[in-house]
């Protein structure tokens, strides 16, 4: 792994983090956590990604919020797919980075509605608690509260992140760009 590789991952774990942390102490219904995964994903692919992602949940982890750690599979799917999405030009356009949030937002409700719900029971400190909450409340089941939140906050979440490293490719110098082979997958 080349030097330049480390630094983006560095990076765009912080910017995780530091958005991350924000979001979780307003406790706003996004999460604001996967910019850095969805920037190094398209920069430098979908492992990149996976490991950007890997290592946020597991460093906030260890020093904030021990439920970070459980929901790093779900970092990872959120690196793999961004990656997987920049390399077949779905970062190209607005309207491609639009349905590249939807269908991110798609895997990530596969893979965190059940951690969220048999780990958690739909309570992980989040903003987004007060839906499950609410839904619950008016009838649904657990897992179907869990999974229309999920759904619905990462719909969101996700087409913002893949928005915001969308444009922060976009207005790199040529130079930078010409290190980091995901930079051409981006118009």
């Amino acid at each position: 792994m080349k030097n330049r590789t480390l630094v983006l991952v560095a990076l765009c774990i912080a910017l995780n983090m530091g958005l991350g942390q924000i979001a979780s102490t307003l406790k706003l219904p996004i999460f604001m956590d996967s910019i850095g995964t969805v920037l190094s994903a398209i920069l430098m692919g979908p492992w990149i990604g996976m490991l950007t992602g890997l290592c946020t949940n597991l460093i906030w982890g260890v020093l904030t919020s021990p439920v970070a750690a459980a929901f790093a599979p779900v970092a990872m799917v959120i690196g793999l797919v961004a990656g997987l999405l920049a390399r077949k030009g779905m970062f190209r356009s607005l309207p491609l980075v639009v349905v590249s949030g939807i269908v991110v937002t798609v895997f990530v409700t596969l893979v965190a509605t059940p951690i969220r719900t048999y780990l958690f029971a739909g309570v992980t400190g989040s903003g987004a608690d007060f839906f499950v909450a609410y839904l619950t409340a008016v009838g649904q089941r657990l897992l179907q509260s869990v999974a229309i939140t999920v759904i619905w906050t990462n719909l969101v979440d996700k087409i913002v992140a893949c928005f915001v490293a969308w444009l922060l490719v976009k207005q790199l110098p040529e130079r930078v760009k010409a290190l980091f082979p995901g930079a051409s997958n981006v118009a």
